[in-house]
């Protein structure tokens, strides 16, 4: 019994009623134990406060499909879902809350202010978890995690006390990145560089004891210099080599600092002199380092100019420079400013200007850790796909710094570390201490800073499945198989992954590492809402459909290369969804009273056209299994659309109509079965990438026994009609198809594309010469062998019909008719006679109408292109399509005039 589909897909209801249907029956729930073999992999925790954008719904469509796939490959698949607390995001969004009410946290207090968020969380928190869902993601919904949950905060307290055991954690006064407005240390990666026109000022720096001599400076942020240590040349810049050891005069402040030489210092840039300001530059506390240099801390933690500042104390660093720069420059000491553009650090949240800023945090000593994390992906434990990424993550693994964990703000996990006041030992515990452990007094206060949020989501992949706890979950599935990431958070995330599950694990936390690339508009420049040109993934959801939209980024998804997205993209792929369901109207309209479990293999009589579409189906599905297999996303959307459009639409349905309409009752059924056996396997093979279409259609298509629809192949060999009754309920737990020996039909392929290639040509006359399809012709086929004449005289019937061909004569080395136009497709000659078809005469002047506007817009891009001012001026962009436009029309030209040949010669 058929099931009637609607006469146009909309797939808003089939979204919400089928995801609500998996959900509620739990078939995204893994097993643990489970006799299955299993396959894990954890999402990339998004943020709390985070909303769905185009690079979550990539990465989440490609984890997606992986875990459909698995799944229906029979695996026991876990994908562990959750979302991150999000240290300083999510106390951003509290604050500007009680901003709104003219409060800020340090009204309510600590504890009053965590309650606070807390609230925040339950009320308006996770969005982004029906965001996923709406994407389509079979998460184990029932298993997620929050970094900041019960288990996940016991496992980060268990770390941060073992690694302090082990000697891995320490405090120390260093040079971090500050946020002046947050108030709190941030990672590299918390901060957001963006390009600025800004300034590079010469300042002149006297040289102590010999008048009117000086070097000359160049620096970017001059208020910097009040807490200058030194200036600092190249050890074998000879124009230098007599002041090594001398002093200079820092300007303004009067105090004399060295002159030191270090090989950080590049002779080339500028006058081959720096300033040495070790409290307020990366490099700089490298070169304090290592000359003993003082480190001069000029600013507070809000960016104002502290007492070392001397005159300038109390003010605003920006305003600061202002009047540094005008001092300087009355007193002679400005020698010159250059326009200089520069890569600007802002706070990723507040965007205020970072500063690096000495300040005594929290650090872990990750040289032990990389050394094993480092040896895992050089010994093949874990893979880097693509492996381009590997030398990227060997380079900052070699040169890896201490990691500084600690943060300034109040939501995140606590510090377990307690201050003594009494003698001031430091006491770090799994459980809060009553008393001092080294003096025994209970005068003791705990640490107010709270850990990078990365310390948390480093133990993802562990402590989501019950670290510390020996849980079933570990058992089962730790390691994960694969991670899929963006490239961004190699080191910042996927690294400590690794230093933190070979150290607490002693194994690697995953196989394999999916590196993806970025989304960016169609243009290749990067998604941002300055420029207003994101695409926002639930918008696109909504007016294109989920399964064109995950489609998409599949089908762009190649290795190492970035997606340039556009809607007509889109578009196009919510085109090839309505064309799936159009070829599943059609079969089902033909499949009215069709039993697959009551056919008698002994019945089938397979057509070459039968024997082609089954063999492309397998291949296909060889094809989608290799590429999955190694991550290449794009192969295997590609291998389906090429499958779908082009030989299962384009061809088959069409042959398969001759069987269908005028066949006889054997062949009718053959026809029947093949047409439904391929769209059941296709919509399988399709499932993990358009879940949602798939389903809907495999539920109205009908079914064969569970036995047999694992089986996969087509069983040619088996005589016995299939008579079991069970089935899978969802195409979610159906079988993925795989490659069966026995619907490898190469030769019978091969002999169909020769005849499709004969139809083809066919067709190309018909297009050159403006034969309206309605219209029947006459076609000669002169064939060069035998054999080829045996093939094209046995598929008399498909050139017929596809091909609309009124009179068909074949036969060998038969004499081109002087009207004829002519195709060759291997071996055989295809004669068009147009006599009577084609106008001769219109259609020549027609043609020379048509060339005639060609060449009038050929010379008019000509001309723009050959402009200069054009050239100059015009965007890069939009004179590369100017020039794709000449091209187009020149070719379009080409084409036009080979026609106009082909007519003359008609004459």
């Amino acid at each position: 019994m058929t099931k009637e589909l609607a006469k146009g897909y909309e797939p808003h209801d089939v979204e919400k009623r089928w995801y609500a249907e998996w959900e509620t029956k739990g078939y995204f729930r893994a097993s643990a134990p489970s006799e299955k073999k299993p396959y894990s992999i954890v999402i990339p925790p998004p943020n709390v406060t985070g909303a769905l954008h185009m690079g979550h719904a990539l990465n989440n469509t490609l984890q997606d499909i992986l875990c459909r796939w698995k799944r229906m490959q029979g695996y026991n698949v876990l994908w562990m879902p959750g979302t991150d607390h999000a240290g300083i995001a999510t106390q951003n969004v509290v604050e500007r809350q009680l901003a709104a009410d003219g409060k800020d946290r340090h009204d309510l207090g600590r504890e009053a202010f965590i309650e606070r968020v807390w609230k925040w969380k339950a009320e308006s928190g996770g969005q982004i978890i029906g965001q996923l869902k709406r994407l389509g993601a079979s998460c184990d919904w029932e298993r997620e995690r929050f970094t900041m949950d019960e288990g996940l905060s016991k496992a980060v307290r268990t770390v941060f006390v073992k690694l302090y055991e082990d000697g891995l954690i320490y405090r120390d006064n260093r040079l971090i990145n500050w946020c002046p407005r947050c108030h709190t240390a941030l990672s590299d990666i918390e901060v957001e560089h963006e390009d600025h026109k800004g300034h590079l000022w010469h300042i002149r720096y006297p040289v102590v004891g010999q008048p009117g001599k000086y070097v000359v400076v160049a620096t970017t942020r001059p208020e910097t210099m009040l807490g200058d240590s030194a200036v600092a040349v190249h050890p074998e810049d000879e124009r230098y080599a007599g002041l090594v050891g001398c002093k200079v005069i820092l300007p303004l402040i009067n105090r004399e600092i060295p002159i030191v030489a270090d090989d950080y210092v590049e002779r080339e840039f500028g006058t081959g002199v720096v300033k040495i300001t070790p409290a307020h530059d990366f490099n700089d506390f490298e070169v304090g380092l290592r000359h003993g240099l003082d480190k001069i801390n000029v600013l507070d933690e809000s960016g104002i100019i502290n007492a070392a500042g001397h005159q300038y104390e109390g003010m605003d660093r920006f305003a600061a420079r202002t009047r540094i720069v005008a001092e300087l420059e009355a007193e002679g000491l400005l020698e010159k400013i250059d326009d200089h553009p520069m890569s600007v650090g802002g706070c990723y949240r507040c965007k205020t200007v970072v500063e690096p800023y000495l300040s005594l945090q929290w650090y872990v000593k990750v040289a032990p850790l990389a050394e094993r994390a480092l040896s895992a992906v050089k010994e093949g434990k874990t893979r880097i796909l693509p492996k381009q990424w590997e030398n990227t993550y060997y380079d900052w693994m070699e040169n890896i710094r201490d990691w500084c964990i600690s943060r300034q703000i109040w939501w995140g996990h606590r510090i377990p570390a307690w201050f003594c006041d009494h003698c001031g030992e430091i006491t770090v515990s799994m459980e809060t201490p009553s008393s001092c452990s080294k003096c025994g007094s209970d005068e003791l206060r705990q640490e107010t800073d709270v850990l990078d949020t990365w310390f948390s989501s480093a133990l993802w992949p562990f402590s989501t499945m019950g670290w510390p706890e020996q849980t079933a979950e570990l058992k089962t599935f730790y390691p994960t198989a694969c991670l899929v990431t963006g490239f961004d958070i190699l080191f910042f995330w996927v690294a400590r992954m690794m230093m933190m599950g070979l150290h607490f694990m002693d194994e690697v936390p995953f196989r394999d590492v999916y590196i993806h690339a970025l989304v960016r508009d169609a243009q290749g420049h990067k998604m941002s809402k300055s420029k207003g040109n994101v695409i926002d993934p639930l918008t696109t959801i909504e007016q294109y459909g989920t399964d064109a939209f995950r489609f998409t980024l599949a089908a762009f998804a190649a290795q190492g290369r970035d997606i340039k997205l556009a809607e007509e993209r889109i578009a196009g792929y919510r085109n090839f969804c309505n064309k799936v369901w159009n070829a599943a109207r059609f079969t089902l309209m033909n499949l009215e009273g069709f039993n697959p479990d009551a056919v008698s293999y002994d019945t089938l009589e397979f057509s070459q056209g039968d024997k082609w579409i089954l063999h492309r189906l397998n291949e296909t599905a060889r094809i989608v299994d290799e590429t999955l297999t190694g991550y290449r996303y794009n192969e295997s959307a590609m291998a389906l659309y090429q499958f779908t459009w082009s030989e299962f639409c384009d061809w088959y349905l069409e042959l398969s109509k001759q069987d269908l309409y005028n066949g006889t009752p054997e062949r009718k059924q053959t026809a029947q079965y093949v047409l439904w056996y391929t769209l059941e396997n296709l919509l399988r093979l399709l499932h993990p990438f358009m879940p949602f279409i798939t389903e809907e259609i495999w539920q109205a298509l009908p079914k064969i026994g569970l036995e047999a629809v694992q089986g996969s192949g087509f069983k040619v060999d088996n005589h016995e009609p299939r008579t079991s009754n069970i089935e899978p309920v969802s195409i979610m737990l159906a079988p993925y198809p795989e490659y069966c020996d026995n619907l490898s039909f190469p030769a019978e392929a091969a002999d169909m594309e020769r005849i499709m290639a004969v139809i083809s040509a066919i067709r190309n006359i018909r297009g050159e010469m403006e034969v309206p399809p309605s219209k029947q012709i006459a076609v000669i086929l002169s064939c060069g062998t035998e054999e080829s004449l045996r093939l094209m005289k046995h598929n008399e019937s498909a050139i017929i019909s596809l091909a609309r061909v009124s009179d068909l004569a074949i036969g060998s080395n038969i004499e081109k008719p002087e009207d004829a136009s002519i195709q060759v497709a291997g071996d055989v000659q295809i004669y068009v006679p147009l006599k009577g078809l084609v106008d001769v005469a219109a259609e020549e002047e027609r043609l020379l109408k048509e060339i005639g506007k060609i060449v009038k817009e050929i010379e008019m891009f000509s001309k723009k292109l050959e402009s200069p001012a054009f050239v100059d001026r015009a965007p890069a962009e939009i004179v590369a399509k100017e020039r794709q436009k000449l091209a187009e029309v020149t070719g379009k030209k080409q084409v036009l005039e080979e026609s106009l040949d082909k007519i003359r010669k008609l004459k």
